[in-house]
């Protein structure tokens, strides 16, 4: 019979020692699992947060086993590298950060054991992730168990995978699944396999045994309408055991129609979730895990992207059982090492192995912008070919996609690796205006009819502090983050050919590199602050689109108390096909629609502002105020001028406010926007030469002014930008 022991308590950690018997006398911190050490210094900027080598040590018993029996360690989680010493011996090295990994004890175990871990996150070239927008925290951040089996036992040797795998081959016409059952296992016995209801036993050949089943009048795993689960069980004479649930669905992307889920177009339309929280870093615990998941059924989402690495098995068991259709990948990304392509392998392989069984699973992701920094040479693209391969050699029924950066061209020879196609687009944010996502897609799917395209980042910071009447691009303000996402949720709707879309992010999450929007260490494109104790106003946007179950109204704006303007537009959020706003309890307007309310409203003095609809309501105050409230401001040091020009601008001669395309087509005009391009290629590296090599993004660009594009680069003096429109206004357009 297998037993199973959680090993979360009676942790010592110790952050240095020159090996595991010194670890074993060092005094350390007691701690509990799960762990980092990067819980403060990695969410705090300044990206000075410890990376290096560091110890966890406990006690360990030897465990009674039965004759023959084997004892085995299964690490959940242990970032990035892993060595496992066992009475001083080493036993194991894992590397990567994000799988599930067990170790053989059997064999070395006394009455009376001491287990050292080292665990290590510096900086090298052979384990991802290294270069990414987010921290890379140390520790054993996941559970540890001790598994103890009889001889005969199903396999635990093979990648962390449970020695089951079920797929289910759903027939639509006949209403009926076909569902194989396959299991590994050690020593001698016939396997008895049981699914839904019915039960085979048979004689494994090479330690390998399988059972067909048919499933008639199948219930299927029909997303949020209907998650259905079933469950498949096999066990041994020995007494072990073990089983899967599974479910029984057909996906289909089309590059026509979206993504199609039981025969139906079911368009994917989602959020992102990075694994980590405020004062906890990536040391979740289950309680953390149902909270994200009930914040996610909130919104409505039907799809996550779990980026950029493996997540915990709770958390795909939620998404199996909330019916929330997955992107699951690896951290390969922004860069490619070429010492780091085994690792890649080993890290897909484990994906794969670990969450084959997880209905939620639709896709693989080979990675994340890799050519962000990294030139598509044939190291590269052999890197994704075998990653491809790899995938569809032990998954024969999901397709595989990539998230490409969005200066990669669209023929790049990249795009034809994966089965499927997606972009991450930022126009509207750190580039251009919000119109060129929809250029960009338009004219990639006119350009490639037969290709699946998809949408797996797109978003705006915002820091819920700052808020403003006219919000505009950089700002960080509240007030941007839900224009932006306005507009991004109309272009999404309008073209159901996304076969999914997924904003990043649902939460703030920590990047210690960062240090902008007035915090340090966050990345604050999230819809829901870092600690999930506020919800954005970008939040109820997508909550009143594909939210269908929970009526509401919500009034934005909330937090933007002080207004100066005599006229306020007061915004809401709803679901409900109609909106009444009151103020200070009298009935202003009432207005019928979908989604977006806009109310003009009079400020004089306090108001007390209600949207009501039906049983629901919302209540904010707003106050008129002489002055701007400097609360809700960025102010940035260093800062791009907000106020260029001491004189007005003659429309007969260049200037600052023209677009690209339009200066460069004048030959002395054009000389000095080439100068200044070439001089911020030369300062910022592969990125920049990526934009200057990329035709598509180019002609995206000549649509900029150069005044916005100046906005966006910052940290430009008054006097150069005034001196640069005095140039160009001494040079004239033709008539």
């Amino acid at each position: 019979m297998r037993t199973i022991m959680l090993l979360n308590t009676g942790w010592t950690f110790v952050k240095t020692a020159a090996g595991p018997l010194e670890a074993a006398k060092a005094s350390g911190e007691t701690v509990t699992l799960p762990h980092t050490w990067n819980a403060a210094d990695g969410q705090d900027g300044g990206n000075d947060y410890y990376r290096g080598t560091c110890w966890y040590v406990r006690e360990l018993d030897r465990p009674a086993l039965e004759e023959g029996g084997e004892a085995w360690l299964e690490f959940s989680g242990a970032a990035m590298t892993a060595e496992v010493y066992l009475n001083g011996e080493k036993l194991a090295r894992h590397e990567g950060g994000y799988s599930a990994f067990r170790v053989d004890l059997t064999g070395c175990m006394r009455e009376k054991n001491t287990l050292a871990v080292s665990v290590d996150n510096s900086d090298n070239d052979r384990v991802y992730p290294q270069k990414a927008d987010f921290t890379f925290y140390g520790g054993l951040y996941r559970e540890v168990r001790l598994i103890c089996v009889p001889r005969a036992h199903f396999d635990l040797s093979y990648c962390g995978a449970p020695g089951i795998k079920v797929t289910p081959v759903v027939d639509l016409e006949k209403k009926s699944a076909q569902v194989i059952v396959e299991t590994w296992q050690t020593g001698e016995g016939d396997v008895t396999i049981a699914a839904a209801g019915q039960s085979r036993t048979v004689s494994p050949v090479d330690g390998h045994a399988q059972a067909v089943f048919t499933i008639e009048n199948v219930r299927l795993w029909d997303g949020v309408t209907d998650p259905y689960l079933y469950t498949a069980a096999a066990s041994l004479p020995s007494g072990d055991q073990v089983s899967a649930r599974f479910g029984c669905r057909k996906f289909e992307i089309d590059p026509q129609k979206g993504f199609l889920l039981n025969g139906r177009s079911y368009p994917l339309r989602g959020v992102s979730r990075h694994q980590d929280r405020k004062g906890a870093g990536n040391a979740l615990t289950m309680e953390m895990h149902r909270e994200d998941m009930a914040i996610v059924r909130e919104i409505g989402a039907n799809t996550l992207r779990l980026a950029h690495y493996q997540h915990a098995q709770e958390f795909y068991d939620l998404c199996d059982e909330n019916g929330i259709v997955v992107w699951a990948e690896i951290p390969y990304i922004t860069m490619h090492t070429k010492n780091g392509r085994a690792n890649t392998l080993s890290q897909m392989e484990e994906l794969v192995a670990q969450c084959y069984n997880h209905p939620s699973i639709a896709v693989w992701g080979l990675s994340n912008e890799i050519t962000a920094a990294s030139a598509v040479d044939e190291d590269l693209l052999e890197n994704h070919r075998l990653l491809n391969e790899l995938c569809h050699r032990i998954d024969k029924t999901r397709p595989t996609t990539m998230a490409d950066v969005f200066m990669l061209e669209t023929d790049s020879p990249i795009l034809d690796i994966p089965d499927v196609n997606s972009y991450n687009l930022y126009f509207g944010w750190y580039l251009g205006e919000l119109e060129q996502n929809e250029e960009f897609f338009d004219e990639f799917h006119r350009k490639y009819p037969d290709r699946c395209i998809g949408f797996s980042e797109y978003g705006a910071d915002a820091n819920p502090q700052y808020q403003s009447a006219a919000p505009e691009r950089g700002d960080y303000t509240e007030s941007y983050q839900a224009l932006y996402h306005e507009h991004m949720l109309k272009m999404i709707e309008e073209r159901p050919w996304l076969w999914a879309t997924h904003v990043w992010n649902l939460f703030d999450f920590a990047a210690d590199g960062r240090d902008e929007g007035g915090k340090h260490g966050e990345n604050q494109k999230g819809l829901v602050t870092f600690d999930r104790k506020l919800k954005k106003d970008a939040f109820y946007l997508y909550k009143a689109a594909w939210n269908k179950t929970e009526p509401f109204v919500h009034l934005c704006g909330s937090r933007y108390v002080d207004r100066t303007e005599p006229l306020t537009e007061i915004k809401v959020y709803s679901n409900q096909s109609e909106v009444s706003l009151y103020v200070d309890g009298r009935l202003l307007a009432s207005q019928e629609g979908r989604t977006v309310f806009r109310f003009r409203v009079p400020i004089t003095g306090e108001h007390s502002i209600e949207a009501r609809s039906g049983d629901v309501c919302s209540i904010m105050l707003v106050r008129k105020a002489e002055e701007s409230n400097p609360e809700y401001i960025f102010n940035k040091e260093a800062s791009a001028v907000t106020n260029w020009f001491d004189q007005e601008i003659d429309p007969g001669c260049y200037s600052i406010s023209d677009t690209l395309a339009e200066l460069r087509s004048n030959p002395e005009a054009g000389a000095i926007i080439d100068r200044m391009m070439a001089q911020a290629s030369a300062s910022r590296g592969d990125v920049a030469e990526s934009v200057k090599d990329n035709p598509a993004l180019q002609r995206m660009m000549g649509r900029m002014t150069l005044v916005s594009l100046l906005k966006q680069a910052g940290n430009i003096d008054e006097e150069s930008i005034k001196q640069l429109n005095r140039v160009l206004q001494g040079i004239k357009k033709a008539n």
